[in-house]
């Protein structure tokens, strides 16, 4: 028979609201930016309690760019977010999964979708728009053909001579990237009606270190 201190969860905050959460990140994004990180739940001790579960803050759906390392950008350990990664945070069927089991039996009260500047993902989908060369590998033409549209729609708004900018582009996917979690997903939909769970859609500076958000979908 398993005993109590093998089964027991982590003793991460519990029942925290949408708001709670965001600002428990909010405020370790702030101390990274500081050069003030404290490194919680990064020893031996916090390793051995989450062998009996997991209780995350929030999930975190970014782009798996290696400079977009979450636990350090927002200055959390083991245990506190459950990370989904793919380039260019791009919403499939199974990053929708992952995210539904984060919610239902998790029961994180926040999603965040992380995108970032200077995304190689987001400027192959600009360079595919006048490009006549095929793309890299089907999968790869697949994943950027996701992030076209966004590239259309900051077209559409573009002035006349005006240079497309990346950082548009980059902020309606990230936009588009909630606006798909949300509306494909009924039980993240569900989650966000009954007030236990806010989506929030966030870009990170890659030079200063500051996570802004940008769109929210629920009550913080």
């Amino acid at each position: 028979m398993t005993s109590p201190e093998t089964t027991a969860t982590p003793s991460a905050p519990e029942h925290l609201t949408p708001g709670q959460a965001w600002q428990r990140m909010a405020d370790g994004n702030d101390r990274f930016v500081a050069n003030s990180p404290e490194h919680p739940h990064q020893d031996s001790d916090r390793r051995s309690l989450l062998a009996g579960g997991q209780e995350p803050v929030a999930a975190l759906f970014g782009c798996a760019d290696s400079r977009l390392a979450a636990e350090i950008i927002f200055d959390v350990g083991l245990g506190d977010l459950f990370v989904v990664r793919n380039a260019g945070q791009v919403v499939g069927d199974t990053v929708i999964a992952s995210l539904e089991y984060a919610v239902s039996v998790l029961n994180v009260p926040l999603i965040v979708v992380l995108g970032h500047d200077s995304c190689g993902a987001v400027a192959t989908a600009i360079e595919s728009m006048t490009s006549t060369a095929p793309p890299g590998s089907r999968f790869l033409g697949d994943l950027v053909e996701m992030i076209v549209p966004s590239v259309r729609r900051a077209t559409i708004d573009l002035e006349p001579g005006a240079v497309l900018d990346p950082r548009s582009v980059g902020k309606l996917h990230i936009e588009a990237s909630v606006e798909t979690l949300v509306g494909r997903s009924a039980l993240v939909a569900t989650a966000i009606a009954e007030g236990r769970l806010a989506v929030v859609g966030a870009n990170y500076d890659l030079a200063n270190g500051r996570v802004d958000r940008s769109v929210v979908i629920g009550r913080l």
